[in-house]
Formats: C-alpha cells, structure tokens, sequence
C-alpha cells in the first residue's frame, strides 16, 4: 500500500465515523421498551465501531507526520473507549459476557473475522525502548542469579534408567557398524573402477554418449520447470515475470520512500529544535529561574525554613513546584476533616429515618416509572472526545482549502510546540544544577553555620528515611520469584473459531456454549485495551480482575502471557506456592504489597 492508500483509509474511517455519530445522536437518545430492539441496536454499533477502529487503526501505524497520528490517536482512543461503553451496555441487557449475533453479522454483510478486536501497535512501539531495556534488566539478574527458567528433569527408576542406556548403546554400535560397511563398499568400489581403467581403452564413442546424456538431462530439466512455470501462471498461482519485476520494483520504491519520509522528518525536527534553543533558550532558563526562586521564597516566609530540593529521579524542579504549600496541605486537611462529619451526620440521620419510615413508597414510584420508560443508554465520557477530534481534523482541513477530507502536509507550528516541551525540559535539568547550589548558598547566608554534629545528626536522619529504588525493588521481587519474565506469545497465536449457530440455538431455547473465538475477544476487550492505553483505562468501564477457569493444558497461561506481550506489561505471580515462606507475618504481607505496587 502506498501512502495515499492510508489517507484514503483515514477518511473513510471519518466519514464512517461522522455517520455513526449522527446516528447515535438520533437513536440513542429515545428510550427503547423493547430489550431485543435495543440490544440489536447496540450490537449494530458496536460492529459499526469494530470497522472504524481497524481503519484508525491502521492508518494510525502507517501515516508518518506527528502532527497527523497526534489527532489520529485522539479519534482512536475514543473509539477504543466507546467500544468497551456500548460491551457494558450489551452485558447489561443480556446478563451474560457472551453474545450471537450471526444474523446481524448476515445483514449488515460482515464474516465473522470483522468481529476480531485489533491490537493497536502503538502499545508496543511508543514504548519499543524502554521495553527492550526492562528485558535486558531481567535477563541480567536471571543470569546473576542463576535462576534456572527451564523445568527441572524428572527422576527416573532405576528399571528405565537401564532402558535408557540399552538404547543408547544400541544406537552407538549400529552407527559404527554403519560406518565400517560403508568403508568396505567405498573400498570395494575403488578397486573395481581401477579394474576397469586397466582393462579397457579410452572409446571416443562412449565418450560422447556420456556427454550427450548430460546435456539431454539438463535440457530436459529446463523444459520442465518452464511449462512447469507456465501452468502455475495460467492457473493464477504466481505472477507473470513482467508483472512480478514491477511489484519488486515497486515495493523497493515504497520502502525507500518510506525510509526517506522518517529521515526528513527525524531532521527537520532536530533543525527545529535547534533553531527553538537558540531563539527562545534564555528565556526559557529565566522564567524556570524566577519560578523556582519565588517557591523559595515562599517557603521560607510560610515555612520558617528553605525546601529540600528534590533529586533528578525524584523529579528535580517539577517535583518542587507541584509539591503544596502548608497553608494549601492545612485547607486540604480540614475540609476532609469536615466533610466526614458532614457524611457521619446524614448517615444517622438516614438511619433514624429508616427506623421510623421503613420502605419509602416515593422510590417504588420512582421504580416502576423506570420500568414503563424502558432502556436508555447511559452517558458517554468518550462521544465528546470523538466529536473534538473529528471537528479538529475538519477544521484543519479546511484552513489549507484542500477540501474537507484531503489531508495536510506537516504543521510547522504543531511540531515547533512539541519540541519546545522537549527543549524546557532539557533547560530544567540544567537549571536545576544551578539552583540546587543557590539554594546551599541561600541556606548559608540566611540560616547560617550549624555545627558538625547537628549536620551530621540531620544527614543520618535523611539517609535513613530516604526510600529505595524501583531498580532494587525490581530486582529484589525477580531474585524471588514474584516477578516472571513472560513468554513472547500473541494473541491472534490462541487459535479458534467463530460459534456460526449460536442464534440458531437460542431460538430453539438452547444457551450455547461460548467457543475459544469469544474469549480471545473477552481477554482483548477487558485485559489488553485498558492496559495498552492509558486515556482509555482511566474513562472507560474497566474490569479491575479477570477470572480465567479451565482444566489443564486450555491456554489460562498463555492468555497471560498473550496480555503481556501485546501491552508490555509486567507479569507478577502471587500464587500461594510463590509466596509462601518469603514474607512472613502481617508486616511481610504488606511489604510485599507495598514492592509490588510501586513497581
């Protein structure tokens, strides 16, 4: 595919996308009495959906400008969470993870593959390297540790050790007697090719017959792989050899311009860049100064005292400005304060009520008229992020007068944006060198000298309070056992397939039995979409566990290590056999909680 192939599965992904928005504007607003009409209606958009988030999906790994995959993913993250919304509501309605809905696959004209949940790339991408160092980290305390990760061998009888080396042993002394005979033939054969040259004279006749029965067999060979050839192409199974040099030629082409479009644009950002450091570098360094110096001053009216600078890993300056003032902390802590009396005296006024009252007959009212008003869709937290980033991309559109869906060429201002954050951050860590010496200087001159022993006493103190690193954390749970290097298995590798009767049977009454297809579309749906994305797993309905049941040898573990891999997370394993003994008592047990949780 080229690069106009994606931009054209980009638009029509937002025509789609336009289409359903107005639809859902005009259906999902009325109430629906009927619980199949609206069930139908939720599996139709959700199919509707599934077709919209493979397109954005695809163009999103394919397109090449920033400033174009930024509102992409807007879109794509929305999509993502408006599928999980419209899952819940489809649950919900049914009671049951599990739905059939083949006959609306058949209407709307879809295979059952158009059901499959895409995994987007930009899981793994976006974080590429920090997922290859995280591997090279394990690998290394594996090693260091000397933890075996294969399974040890298992003890055999004495009876089949025996067995063992009887058939071993056979097997050594057929290969040498293999071996001698084929030294006896080799020999034999020498000696009759030697008889044979002594007694007969070189015949120029047998000589060229020996020749020509070569060169017969070579051409007849060459024959063959041509009509060979031939047939396979008239049977539509290879390409024509003019047709096969073009498509060569052609995907060449597209690979370097691929490799010529990243390069550009890998330049022309680092140009800007530089051009940014130079224009706006000291202004930059001044207002971080400033900012920095207005906290300490405010501390220190507030405080009685300086701040304690924070280190580079704790975050350095950013970590500074977003800690809370005292007087902020004290505000903070008296309306909690008030707000729980507040909630202690409605609950006994609550209960007072019940005590006398009982049952409200305002709320059976209230019941049953939500009964006669039938099924409504409850609100979304993704239909306005859908709406932004659709209008976005249309606005854009039409400010370059190219119409509403040709897409643009980069946005020099998008990018000069984007690589001004990476500039302020790269001034920070500079500034904060700076400060962290004015802030001993201004300790000196305005505290003045303490002695030896108050330094030393304080210094003691910081140490000892000073937590440990997520590195030594992460090594400490692997060297246990409680963190688990997972096996590179993909989800599309859980093979099966689609149930095609499950309608048919509920019509006749019968609950059919939820094939290997449904799960994989669950583990996607609730474990690895959340997990991929972090705008998703904060507004979306997420499922906080997952209960994988089945006999032995199913694939429960593989679907683990499947929702590892294709999200890049941590696998942890806190079943009791890994657990027991390590950490013992109540304090243990929330040592443990406590690495875990911060890793």
């Amino acid at each position: 595919f080229s690069i106009s192939t994606y931009n054209k599965v980009w638009t029509d992904a937002q025509k789609a996308l336009d289409v359903q928005l107005q639809r859902e504007k005009e259906e999902f607003l009325q109430p629906k009495k009927d619980r199949a009409e609206a069930f139908k209606m939720l599996a139709t958009s959700y199919l509707k959906y599934m077709q919209i988030f493979r397109n954005l999906e695809t163009a999103h790994d394919q397109v090449l400008q920033r400033h174009k995959r930024a509102v992409i993913r807007t879109v794509l993250d929305g999509v993502i969470g408006r599928i999980l919304e419209i899952k819940k509501e489809m649950v919900e309605l049914e009671n049951s993870e599990f739905h059939y809905i083949d006959d609306i696959l058949a209407d709307l004209r879809l295979l059952p593959e158009d059901l499959e949940v895409p995994i987007p790339r930009y899981f793994i991408k976006e974080k590429l390297e920090v997922l290859q160092q995280r591997e090279k980290i394990l690998d290394e305390i594996l090693l260091n540790a000397e933890l075996q990760t294969q399974k040890p061998l298992e003890a055999k009888t004495f009876a089949e050790a025996v067995k063992v080396i009887q058939v071993a042993e056979r097997a050594r002394q057929g290969r040498r007697r293999a071996a001698f005979t084929k030294q006896i033939y080799l020999k034999e054969k020498r000696q009759r090719q030697a008889g044979l040259q002594v007694q007969m004279s070189p015949n120029p006749d047998d000589a060229a017959t020996c020749i020509q029965k070569v060169w017969r067999g070579y051409i007849q060979r060459k024959k063959t792989e041509k009509m060979r050839e031939e047939e396979m192409i008239f049977l539509g199974m290879n390409l024509p050899p003019h047709v096969k040099a073009t498509s060569i030629s052609e995907m060449h082409a597209g690979q370097i311009n691929s490799l010529q479009g990243e390069a550009q644009e890998r330049q022309e950002a680092a140009f800007i860049k530089d051009k940014l450091r130079e224009a706006e570098g000291l202004d930059i360094k001044i207002a971080i100064q400033d900012q920095i110096g207005q906290c300490f001053i405010e501390c220190r009216h507030i405080a009685g005292k300086f701040p304690d600078y924070p280190t580079e890993e704790a975050g350095g300056s950013t970590a500074l400005l977003s800690q809370k003032t005292p007087e902020e902390v004290a505000e903070e802590l008296a309306a909690k304060k008030k707000a729980l009396e507040e909630k202690a005296q409605k609950g006994e006024k609550e209960k007072e009520k019940e005590k006398t009252k009982g049952k409200s007959p305002q709320k059976e009212s209230k019941g049953k008229k939500e009964e006669d008003e039938g099924w409504k869709m409850t609100p979304s937290n993704f239909l306005s992020m859908l709406e932004e980033g659709n209008s976005q991309c249309k606005a854009i559109c039409q400010n370059r007068d190219k119409g509403c869906y040709v897409l643009w060429d980069h946005d020099l201002e998008v990018i000069k944006e984007e690589k001004r954050e990476e500039v302020e951050e790269e001034i920070r860590v500079q500034v904060d060198e700076l400060m962290r010496r004015e802030l001993e200087n201004l300790r000196l001159a305005v505290d003045g000298d303490k002695s030896d022993q108050q330094k030393k006493g304080k210094r003691d103190k910081l140490l000892s309070l000073i937590p440990r690193t997520i590195d030594s954390l992460y090594k400490e749970l692997v060297e246990e056992g409680l963190l688990m290097k997972a096996k590179t298995v993909r989800l599309s590798d859980y093979i099966g397939k689609f149930n095609y009767v499950g309608t048919a049977l509920r019509q006749q009454g019968a609950e059919p039995v939820p094939s290997l297809a449904d799960v994989r579309q669950l583990v996607a749906l609730y474990g690895i979409l959340p997990l991929g994305s972090q705008t998703v797993h904060e507004k979306a309905p997420v499922a906080k566990a997952l209960l994988l049941a089945g006999p032995a040898g199913v694939g429960k573990k593989m679907l683990v290590h499947a929702i590892c891999t294709e999200t890049g997370a941590n696998l942890f394993n806190l079943s009791a056999s890994s657990v027991a003994g390590k950490y013992p008592g109540k304090n243990g047990l929330q040592m443990i909680l406590h690495m875990i949780l911060k890793v």
